[in-house]
Formats: structure tokens, sequence, C-alpha cells
């Protein structure tokens, strides 16, 4: 099981990797609107929510089979949610994370909502700690509702000089 988890940590990494902003230029920071959006979003969070549950099924070679298939699945899934969520829910979610990141306790649940598109979703921060490079990180759990259905990934994030905070492989 151990193998499989690490295998679904790095099939979301490399997605999250592969995500570019607008006009194709490298992604930015997830608060300040750079180059992560909506659909890379959905992606990650269904990519690993797919490779847990897939490793959830048979052992050995079949386990790791079926933990790659969900996560392409599951991120196939998110990344259509993703682009189902608008400019608004976008912006609900990104001050709710900036606030959540930087000012909730750890294990605080904050909410966020678009009463137009019935969108939602939550942020749920851990401790804070400092990487090697001096940074304060978070690492936090989410979700994401579009459509009644709900998708939830789990990232780490560190501040950035300007104050924003920015998604890390760390």
């Amino acid at each position: 099981m151990q193998t499989s988890k690490i295998i679904a940590v790095a099939a979301a990494l490399s997605v999250l990797a592969g995500c570019t902003g607008p006009n194709g230029q490298p992604g930015g920071g997830i608060m300040n609107g750079g180059g992560i959006d909506k659909q890379d979003v959905g992606t990650v969070a269904g990519a690993v929510g797919g490779g847990v549950l897939g490793s959830m099924v048979g052992r050995g070679t079949g386990q790791v089979a079926a933990t790659i298939v969900g996560g392409l699945l599951g991120g196939a899934i998110g990344n259509s949610i993703g682009k189902s969520l608008d400019n608004a829910d976008m912006a609900a979610y990104n001050a709710t994370s900036q606030k959540a990141l930087e000012t909730a306790q750890p294990g605080q649940t904050l909410p966020w909502q678009n009463p137009e598109s019935g969108n939602s979703g939550t942020v749920t921060p851990s401790n804070y700690y400092q990487n090697a490079q001096g940074q304060y990180c978070r690492e936090y759990s989410q979700t994401v509702t579009v459509g009644g259905r709900t998708q939830q990934a789990y990232g780490k994030a560190c501040r950035q000089p300007d104050g924003s905070w920015q998604i890390t492989q760390q």
C-alpha cells in the first residue's frame, strides 16, 4: 500500500509540474492568479483522489496498475469539474485559501461558496513549519464541490516574500 501511495503522489506532482499559465507561460502562485487555473486544481484533485482509490484495489502489480488507472481517470474527471468553475468560484476559492493558509488554526476548516453557481468547497490547513530555505509552509486539504460532485485533494504551500502562498513539492 505504501508504494501505491507514493506512486499516486508522484503522479499528482507530475501533473502539477506540467501545469502552465495563460499563453503557455510557467505557473505562478496559486493565490495570485498565476499559472495554476481551475482546470489544474480539478485535474490534480481528481488524480490524487483516483490514485488513492485505485491503490485500494488488488495487490502487487495489479495494485500499481489500478493506482495508475485510478489517477488517470480521476484526473480526467477532475479536469472536467475544474472547467465548470467560473471566475467567481476561483475568486472565492483563492480568497478562502489565502485566509486559511495565513490565519486559520491547524485543523480549522474554512468554507467558500459561490451562491450564483452553487459551487463550493473547503480549505483546511495543518501546522506551520519552516522548510530548508527558511520559508513558512503548511500542508492543507481541500474539497471542491461542483454539480453535487465533490473532489478532495491534499497539498503543501509555502509563503512567498510578497505574502502570497505558492504550491510546492517540498
